[in-house]
């Protein structure tokens, strides 16, 4: 599944898609960016409610497919534009961060 195949079927935002034809590989939820770091696969959608600049450089590390910001978390314009210029697919959703996942698990499986 792509990233806008996928974003398509949660309904979620889009706010920064320069790669919407990156493959999802699986799922990763956290908010503990070290823990992130250590833990989300290459490929993997990252649900969190972290909406900072050291978001977008852990998603670059993690070489995570699509951050996907739950909760209804507010994405400043500067993030976005970040993720755009680093490369990062961006999406936000109201959705509680469990909700979320559990829709991503049923669509990836």
């Amino acid at each position: 599944m792509t990233v806008s195949e996928l974003t398509a079927a949660l309904g979620v935002t889009p706010l920064a898609m320069p790669d919407p034809e990156r493959e999802v590989t699986g799922a990763y939820a956290g908010d503990l960016l070290s823990w992130v770091m250590g833990r989300a696969k290459e490929g993997n959608v990252w649900v969190t409610v972290m909406t900072n600049a050291n978001t977008i450089a852990v998603a670059t590390l993690s070489d995570s497919s699509l951050v996907i910001i739950s909760d209804g978390s507010d994405v400043p314009e500067d993030i976005i534009a970040l993720a755009e210029e680093k490369g990062v697919n961006l999406a936000k959703t109201e959705l509680a961060t469990y909700e979320l996942c559990v829709q991503i698990g049923k669509l990836l499986s």
